[in-house]
């Protein structure tokens, strides 16, 4: 994938997490407590994506034996974000909650890109890379004012 593909279905994703999260919010008032709203969440998504990765991949799933334990780490982590955005919008906003998830997905990539985890190219810290997540730490701050 190019670029500006990507940078647009990134876009995009983005804007699914904001509308996810008071979504999720609703989701998790209703049923009057947060942990099953996100259970909930991730059932749908599981389907949807079971059903996609049969449709669109021959033996989707053929290798998944051999799957390093680390790399099921992701699922727990996606469960967390859900979880902690049920949680968080309704006491902070969306636009609060969102800046706060962005600001730790910015902190948490520069040092994920500067060691190189999990084998992304190594971008070393830089005071541009660092004043970006100063200006999002920022956008937190003016967000609850």
């Amino acid at each position: 994938m190019s670029q500006l593909p990507a940078l647009l279905a990134i876009l995009l994703g983005g804007i699914a997490i904001a509308v996810q999260a008071p979504l999720n919010g609703a989701l998790g008032k209703t049923l009057g407590a947060t942990l099953p709203a996100a259970a909930v969440s991730f059932a749908v998504g599981f389907i949807a994506l079971l059903a996609l990765s049969y449709a669109t991949v021959s033996h989707p799933f053929a290798r998944l034996g051999s799957v390093p334990l680390w790399q099921w780490a992701g699922g727990l982590l996606g469960a967390y974000y859900v979880w902690s955005v049920i949680s968080g919008v309704p006491t902070l906003g969306v636009v609060t909650a969102m800046a706060a998830l962005i600001l730790g997905q910015m902190a948490g990539a520069l040092v994920l890109d500067a060691i190189g985890a999990f084998g992304v190219p190594v971008q070393p810290i830089s005071l541009t890379r660092v004043l970006a997540v100063c200006l999002v730490a920022a956008g937190v701050v003016l967000s609850r004012l």
